[in-house]
Protein backbone atom coordinates (compact mmCIF):
# COMPACT_ATOMS: atom_id res chain seq x y z
CA UNK A 1 0.00 0.00 0.00
CA UNK A 2 0.80 3.55 -0.53
CA UNK A 3 2.55 4.75 2.67
CA UNK A 4 1.04 8.76 2.38
CA UNK A 5 -2.35 9.57 1.65
CA UNK A 6 -2.32 12.34 -1.30
CA UNK A 7 -4.27 15.20 -0.94
CA UNK A 8 -5.40 15.24 -4.65
CA UNK A 9 -4.66 12.70 -7.23
CA UNK A 10 -5.99 13.90 -10.92
CA UNK A 11 -6.59 12.32 -13.64
CA UNK A 12 -6.21 14.37 -17.11
CA UNK A 13 -4.33 15.03 -19.78
CA UNK A 14 -0.19 15.09 -20.50
CA UNK A 15 0.66 17.26 -22.92
CA UNK A 16 3.40 19.78 -23.47
CA UNK A 17 2.68 23.24 -23.96
CA UNK A 18 4.09 25.47 -26.88
CA UNK A 19 3.69 29.20 -26.03
CA UNK A 20 4.71 31.73 -28.03
CA UNK A 21 2.95 35.62 -28.42
CA UNK A 22 1.25 36.63 -31.65
CA UNK A 23 -1.06 39.03 -33.12
CA UNK A 24 -4.81 38.81 -33.88
CA UNK A 25 -3.94 38.12 -37.38
CA UNK A 26 -2.36 34.34 -36.18
CA UNK A 27 -5.77 33.65 -34.54
CA UNK A 28 -7.66 34.10 -37.76
CA UNK A 29 -5.17 33.10 -40.45
CA UNK A 30 -5.24 29.52 -38.00
CA UNK A 31 -8.74 29.04 -37.43
CA UNK A 32 -8.11 29.34 -33.78
CA UNK A 33 -10.66 29.88 -31.26
CA UNK A 34 -10.42 33.27 -30.14
CA UNK A 35 -9.82 32.28 -25.63
CA UNK A 36 -10.89 28.78 -26.26
CA UNK A 37 -9.51 25.39 -27.27
CA UNK A 38 -9.90 23.99 -30.67
CA UNK A 39 -8.50 19.61 -31.06
CA UNK A 40 -6.12 19.29 -34.45
CA UNK A 41 -4.53 16.32 -35.99
CA UNK A 42 -1.07 15.86 -36.02
CA UNK A 43 -0.65 17.19 -39.37
CA UNK A 44 -2.13 20.72 -38.17
CA UNK A 45 -0.12 20.43 -35.22
CA UNK A 46 2.76 20.34 -37.71
CA UNK A 47 1.82 23.26 -39.32
CA UNK A 48 0.63 25.73 -37.20
CA UNK A 49 3.76 24.99 -35.00
CA UNK A 50 5.96 25.60 -37.54
CA UNK A 51 3.85 29.70 -38.05
CA UNK A 52 4.91 30.16 -34.59
CA UNK A 53 7.47 32.95 -33.66
CA UNK A 54 9.31 32.00 -30.84
CA UNK A 55 8.05 29.84 -28.32
CA UNK A 56 8.81 28.50 -24.74
CA UNK A 57 8.12 24.51 -24.57
CA UNK A 58 7.26 23.51 -20.87
CA UNK A 59 4.83 20.57 -19.36
CA UNK A 60 1.19 21.24 -19.55
CA UNK A 61 -2.14 19.60 -19.49
CA UNK A 62 -4.82 21.40 -17.23
CA UNK A 63 -5.14 19.10 -14.27
CA UNK A 64 -1.32 18.27 -14.63
CA UNK A 65 -1.09 21.98 -13.54
CA UNK A 66 -3.37 21.96 -11.01
CA UNK A 67 -1.45 19.28 -9.26
CA UNK A 68 2.03 21.00 -10.08
CA UNK A 69 0.18 24.06 -8.15
CA UNK A 70 -1.01 22.02 -5.37
CA UNK A 71 2.49 20.61 -4.47
CA UNK A 72 4.00 23.94 -4.86
CA UNK A 73 1.86 25.41 -2.13
CA UNK A 74 2.79 22.30 0.08
CA UNK A 75 0.54 19.66 -0.42
CA UNK A 76 0.41 15.80 -1.58
CA UNK A 77 -0.56 14.87 -4.89
CA UNK A 78 -0.24 11.99 -7.70
CA UNK A 79 -1.25 12.07 -11.50
CA UNK A 80 -2.26 9.72 -13.83
CA UNK A 81 -2.34 10.42 -17.53
CA UNK A 82 -0.65 8.57 -20.41
CA UNK A 83 2.31 9.74 -22.77
CA UNK A 84 4.44 7.97 -25.40
CA UNK A 85 8.24 7.13 -24.33
CA UNK A 86 9.39 9.53 -27.16
CA UNK A 87 11.20 13.21 -26.31
CA UNK A 88 8.42 14.93 -25.22
CA UNK A 89 6.82 12.10 -23.42
CA UNK A 90 10.62 12.14 -21.24
CA UNK A 91 9.99 15.68 -20.52
CA UNK A 92 6.84 15.20 -19.34
CA UNK A 93 7.57 12.29 -16.90
CA UNK A 94 10.70 14.75 -15.99
CA UNK A 95 8.99 17.91 -15.03
CA UNK A 96 6.40 16.33 -13.49
CA UNK A 97 8.13 13.97 -11.05
CA UNK A 98 10.94 16.62 -10.67
CA UNK A 99 8.24 19.19 -8.76
CA UNK A 100 7.35 16.06 -6.59
CA UNK A 101 4.43 14.76 -7.77
CA UNK A 102 3.56 10.75 -7.69
CA UNK A 103 3.06 10.17 -11.16
CA UNK A 104 4.09 6.36 -12.11
CA UNK A 105 1.44 5.86 -15.08
CA UNK A 106 3.18 3.75 -17.86
CA UNK A 107 4.35 4.95 -20.96
CA UNK A 108 2.86 4.05 -24.81
CA UNK A 109 5.74 2.17 -26.21
CA UNK A 110 4.70 2.44 -29.67
CA UNK A 111 1.43 4.15 -31.72
CA UNK A 112 0.91 7.82 -31.57
CA UNK A 113 3.55 10.49 -30.04
CA UNK A 114 2.98 12.63 -27.04
CA UNK A 115 0.04 15.00 -26.92
CA UNK A 116 0.99 18.99 -27.47
CA UNK A 117 -0.86 22.22 -26.91
CA UNK A 118 0.32 24.95 -28.99
CA UNK A 119 -0.99 28.17 -26.75
CA UNK A 120 -1.38 31.52 -29.47
CA UNK A 121 -1.17 34.31 -26.62
CA UNK A 122 -2.26 37.81 -28.12
CA UNK A 123 -1.52 41.54 -26.96
CA UNK A 124 -4.45 41.34 -24.86
CA UNK A 125 -3.00 38.24 -22.78
CA UNK A 126 -5.98 35.71 -23.93
CA UNK A 127 -4.80 32.13 -24.77
CA UNK A 128 -5.90 30.32 -27.99
CA UNK A 129 -5.29 27.22 -27.89
CA UNK A 130 -4.95 24.21 -30.45
CA UNK A 131 -4.52 20.30 -29.31
CA UNK A 132 -3.32 17.40 -30.35
CA UNK A 133 -4.40 14.92 -28.14
CA UNK A 134 -1.96 12.41 -29.36
CA UNK A 135 -0.98 9.43 -26.57
CA UNK A 136 -2.73 11.39 -23.80
CA UNK A 137 -6.35 10.12 -25.18
CA UNK A 138 -4.99 6.49 -25.26
CA UNK A 139 -5.53 6.40 -21.22
CA UNK A 140 -7.34 3.50 -20.41
CA UNK A 141 -9.25 2.07 -17.58
CA UNK A 142 -6.08 -0.27 -16.59
CA UNK A 143 -4.38 2.72 -16.38
CA UNK A 144 -6.23 3.85 -13.25
CA UNK A 145 -4.38 2.94 -10.34
CA UNK A 146 -6.90 2.09 -7.60
CA UNK A 147 -4.29 2.25 -4.57
CA UNK A 148 -3.75 5.88 -5.65
CA UNK A 149 -7.22 6.77 -5.77
CA UNK A 150 -8.03 4.88 -2.74
CA UNK A 151 -5.13 7.36 -0.38
CA UNK A 152 -6.37 10.30 -1.76
CA UNK A 153 -9.01 12.91 -0.37
CA UNK A 154 -9.93 13.97 -3.80
CA UNK A 155 -10.55 12.80 -7.28
CA UNK A 156 -9.96 15.14 -10.00
CA UNK A 157 -11.18 14.74 -12.99
CA UNK A 158 -10.18 16.83 -16.13
CA UNK A 159 -13.01 17.60 -18.83
CA UNK A 160 -11.20 17.90 -21.84
CA UNK A 161 -11.03 14.24 -21.07
CA UNK A 162 -14.24 13.97 -22.24
CA UNK A 163 -13.88 14.14 -25.63
CA UNK A 164 -12.14 10.35 -26.07
CA UNK A 165 -14.01 7.59 -25.42
CA UNK A 166 -10.99 5.19 -23.69
CA UNK A 167 -10.47 8.15 -21.65
CA UNK A 168 -14.17 9.02 -20.61
CA UNK A 169 -14.23 4.53 -19.60
CA UNK A 170 -10.76 5.83 -17.64
CA UNK A 171 -12.61 8.45 -15.83
CA UNK A 172 -15.75 6.54 -15.03
CA UNK A 173 -13.14 4.03 -13.87
CA UNK A 174 -11.87 6.75 -11.08
CA UNK A 175 -14.94 7.65 -10.17
CA UNK A 176 -16.22 3.64 -8.89
CA UNK A 177 -13.23 3.73 -7.43
CA UNK A 178 -13.37 6.79 -5.44
CA UNK A 179 -16.89 6.32 -4.54
CA UNK A 180 -16.10 2.56 -3.90
CA UNK A 181 -13.15 3.86 -0.92
CA UNK A 182 -15.68 6.91 -0.08
CA UNK A 183 -13.33 9.72 -1.81
CA UNK A 184 -15.15 13.33 -2.49
CA UNK A 185 -14.49 13.73 -6.45
CA UNK A 186 -13.79 17.21 -8.17
CA UNK A 187 -14.26 17.88 -11.41
CA UNK A 188 -13.04 21.03 -14.09
CA UNK A 189 -15.34 21.59 -17.14
CA UNK A 190 -12.69 22.87 -18.88
CA UNK A 191 -14.14 24.53 -21.92
CA UNK A 192 -17.31 25.42 -22.78
CA UNK A 193 -17.49 24.02 -26.29
CA UNK A 194 -16.23 20.47 -24.23
CA UNK A 195 -19.95 21.71 -22.34
CA UNK A 196 -21.83 21.96 -25.45
CA UNK A 197 -20.66 18.73 -27.20
CA UNK A 198 -21.48 16.57 -23.70
CA UNK A 199 -23.74 18.85 -21.63
CA UNK A 200 -25.98 15.54 -21.09
CA UNK A 201 -23.55 13.52 -19.56
CA UNK A 202 -21.50 16.20 -17.96
CA UNK A 203 -24.64 16.54 -16.08
CA UNK A 204 -25.50 13.16 -15.08
CA UNK A 205 -22.06 12.81 -13.42
CA UNK A 206 -22.24 16.01 -11.92
CA UNK A 207 -25.78 15.67 -10.29
CA UNK A 208 -24.74 12.17 -9.23
CA UNK A 209 -20.82 11.63 -8.45
CA UNK A 210 -19.08 15.59 -8.25
CA UNK A 211 -18.69 16.95 -4.99
CA UNK A 212 -16.67 19.84 -5.93
CA UNK A 213 -17.06 21.87 -9.43
CA UNK A 214 -15.13 24.18 -11.36
CA UNK A 215 -15.89 26.12 -14.02
CA UNK A 216 -15.82 29.53 -15.49
CA UNK A 217 -18.29 32.20 -16.78
CA UNK A 218 -19.06 30.86 -20.01
CA UNK A 219 -19.01 27.17 -19.11
CA UNK A 220 -21.68 26.91 -16.06
CA UNK A 221 -23.96 28.99 -18.70
CA UNK A 222 -23.34 27.05 -21.50
CA UNK A 223 -24.15 23.55 -18.64
CA UNK A 224 -26.81 25.22 -17.18
CA UNK A 225 -28.70 27.09 -20.05
CA UNK A 226 -28.89 30.13 -17.63
CA UNK A 227 -27.85 33.89 -18.83
CA UNK A 228 -25.86 35.36 -15.54
CA UNK A 229 -24.34 33.66 -12.56
CA UNK A 230 -26.34 34.72 -10.19
CA UNK A 231 -29.19 32.20 -11.57
CA UNK A 232 -26.87 29.49 -12.26
CA UNK A 233 -25.79 29.56 -8.31
CA UNK A 234 -29.57 29.16 -7.92
CA UNK A 235 -29.17 25.77 -9.93
CA UNK A 236 -25.86 24.67 -8.26
CA UNK A 237 -26.98 25.02 -5.18
CA UNK A 238 -28.90 21.40 -5.05
CA UNK A 239 -26.60 20.24 -7.99
CA UNK A 240 -23.45 19.01 -5.88
CA UNK A 241 -21.43 19.98 -2.44
CA UNK A 242 -19.39 22.60 -3.66
CA UNK A 243 -19.09 25.19 -6.59
CA UNK A 244 -16.60 27.76 -7.63
CA UNK A 245 -16.77 29.62 -10.80
CA UNK A 246 -14.09 32.17 -11.98
CA UNK A 247 -15.46 35.40 -13.48
CA UNK A 248 -11.67 36.63 -14.51
CA UNK A 249 -11.36 39.72 -13.48
CA UNK A 250 -14.10 39.94 -11.16
CA UNK A 251 -12.93 37.44 -8.62
CA UNK A 252 -14.68 34.48 -8.36
CA UNK A 253 -18.09 33.18 -6.71
CA UNK A 254 -18.29 29.91 -4.71
CA UNK A 255 -21.72 27.80 -3.93
CA UNK A 256 -22.35 25.52 -0.87
CA UNK A 257 -26.11 24.86 -0.90
CA UNK A 258 -27.59 28.23 0.32
CA UNK A 259 -24.46 30.02 0.99
CA UNK A 260 -22.78 32.43 -1.55
CA UNK A 261 -19.48 33.86 -0.81
CA UNK A 262 -17.98 36.34 -3.01
CA UNK A 263 -14.38 36.12 -3.44
CA UNK A 264 -12.19 39.82 -4.55
CA UNK A 265 -9.74 39.05 -7.69
CA UNK A 266 -6.27 39.76 -6.97
CA UNK A 267 -4.79 43.05 -6.58
CA UNK A 268 -1.95 45.01 -8.32
CA UNK A 269 -1.36 42.61 -10.74
CA UNK A 270 0.24 42.62 -14.18
CA UNK A 271 -1.37 40.56 -16.58
CA UNK A 272 0.50 38.66 -19.01
CA UNK A 273 -0.99 35.44 -20.15
CA UNK A 274 -4.29 33.83 -18.89
CA UNK A 275 -3.27 30.29 -19.99
CA UNK A 276 -3.78 28.06 -16.63
CA UNK A 277 -5.63 30.43 -14.68
CA UNK A 278 -8.26 28.22 -14.05
CA UNK A 279 -5.54 25.49 -13.11
CA UNK A 280 -3.76 27.37 -10.48
CA UNK A 281 -7.12 28.64 -9.03
CA UNK A 282 -8.43 24.90 -8.50
CA UNK A 283 -4.70 24.32 -7.31
CA UNK A 284 -5.62 26.86 -4.84
CA UNK A 285 -9.33 25.78 -4.18
CA UNK A 286 -8.79 21.92 -3.62
CA UNK A 287 -5.24 22.61 -1.35
CA UNK A 288 -7.17 24.35 0.75
CA UNK A 289 -10.24 22.64 1.28
CA UNK A 290 -8.34 19.34 1.84
CA UNK A 291 -6.16 20.86 4.55
CA UNK A 292 -9.30 22.02 6.50
CA UNK A 293 -10.11 25.81 4.95
CA UNK A 294 -13.34 27.53 4.99
CA UNK A 295 -14.71 27.85 1.74
CA UNK A 296 -14.19 31.66 1.40
CA UNK A 297 -10.55 31.08 2.83
CA UNK A 298 -9.89 28.61 -0.03
CA UNK A 299 -11.04 31.01 -2.84
CA UNK A 300 -8.73 33.47 -1.37
CA UNK A 301 -5.89 30.85 -1.51
CA UNK A 302 -6.98 29.85 -4.92
CA UNK A 303 -6.91 33.77 -5.90
CA UNK A 304 -3.25 34.15 -4.99
CA UNK A 305 -2.69 30.80 -7.00
CA UNK A 306 -4.03 31.81 -10.34
CA UNK A 307 -2.59 35.60 -9.61
CA UNK A 308 0.89 34.41 -9.36
CA UNK A 309 0.60 32.72 -12.77
CA UNK A 310 -0.83 35.25 -14.88
CA UNK A 311 2.14 37.78 -13.94
CA UNK A 312 3.99 35.62 -16.65
CA UNK A 313 3.94 33.38 -19.66
CA UNK A 314 3.08 29.56 -18.46
CA UNK A 315 0.68 27.41 -16.91
CA UNK A 316 3.41 26.53 -13.97
CA UNK A 317 4.31 28.22 -10.95
CA UNK A 318 7.52 30.04 -11.24
CA UNK A 319 8.12 30.50 -7.15
CA UNK A 320 7.11 28.62 -4.41
CA UNK A 321 2.93 29.25 -3.97
CA UNK A 322 3.60 27.72 -0.36
CA UNK A 323 5.66 30.90 0.05
CA UNK A 324 2.70 33.33 -0.92
CA UNK A 325 0.25 32.31 1.33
Amino acid sequence: MIETEFDVAAIGSAIVDVLAKVDESFITTHKLQKGGMILIDENQAEEIYKAMPPSIEKSGGSSANTIAGIVSLGGNAAFIGKVKNDQLGKIFIHDLKAQGVHYTTRPATDGISTARCLVAVTPDAERSMATYLGATREITKSDIDEEVIANAKVTYLEGYLWDEQHAKDAMREAVRLAVKHGREISLSLSDSFCVTRHKAELLELITSNVDILFANEAEIKELLDVDNVKDAAKKLSGMCKVSAITLGSKGSVIVSGDNIYTVPPGKGIKLVDTTGAGDLYAAGFLFGYTQGYSLDECGRIATIAASEIIQHIGARPEVRLAGLL
